[in-house]
């Protein structure tokens, strides 16, 4: 099976309307952790796991969200399928699903100032899109693995055996990535975007 990627561009607020729905679709604890967060940082969250959902319903025909489990480190799951596997990203302004029936890590980034220090202290280049593409494919082999967000800040290794990682285009200003496994392919990226509604709209 190919990875199959979904990613979205939001360009303005959630209505309340929008945002309920959203919400009432998450799975309880999800839901309540999103509840404990500002309202403001709950845009991309939000909007990663309505696409998650329909994702889900989509590939598998499921109507509700399984039930979603984490390891020690902090790799989500879902317990009673393991045949289904899923990574989720998001960033301001964006957000990025993969689903796969192998482990997979998926990354996106919005490319925004860092200072040449960092840049050269954490990836050892000079620009902010090439900082942002290391980062994102770091982070991406971190969730893939499930070893754990600590080792992002070690000395990148080389990929391992049974290890794929490709970049994937998605929006101007965006750099993201997919960590999977080497035998399967890359999927089509569904992209969609959430525009502001001109105001003069009927």
């Amino acid at each position: 099976m190919s990875v199959e990627l979904w990613a979205a561009k939001i360009e303005r607020a959630l209505t309340e309307e929008e945002a309920e729905i959203m919400m009432a679709l998450l799975p309880a604890e999800r839901r309540e952790r999103l509840l404990r967060i500002q309202e403001e940082r709950r845009r991309e969250p939000l909007c990663a796991y309505y696409i998650l959902r329909c994702a889900l319903q989509e590939q598998y025909g499921w109507r509700e969200f399984p039930q979603i489990a984490w390891t020690d480190l902090g790799k989500p799951y879902f317990p009673e399928h393991s045949e289904v596997q899923f990574s989720l990203s998001h960033t301001g302004g964006a957000v990025l699903v993969g689903l796969s029936e192998k482990p997979l890590g998926v990354d996106i980034e919005h490319i925004r100032p860092v200072s040449r220090r960092s840049m050269r202290r954490l990836a050892d280049v000079c620009t902010e899109e090439e900082f942002f593409r290391c980062w994102v494919r770091r982070e991406a082999r971190t969730k893939r693995s499930g070893d754990g967000i600590a080792t992002m800040m070690r000395s990148e290794t080389p990929l391992w055996y049974g290890e794929t990682y490709y970049e994937i285009e998605t929006f101007p200003g965006y750099a993201a990535g997919v960590a999977a496994n080497s035998t399967e392919d890359a999927g089509t990226v569904r992209r969609f975007v959430l525009r502001e509604t001109p105001q003069n709209a009927p």
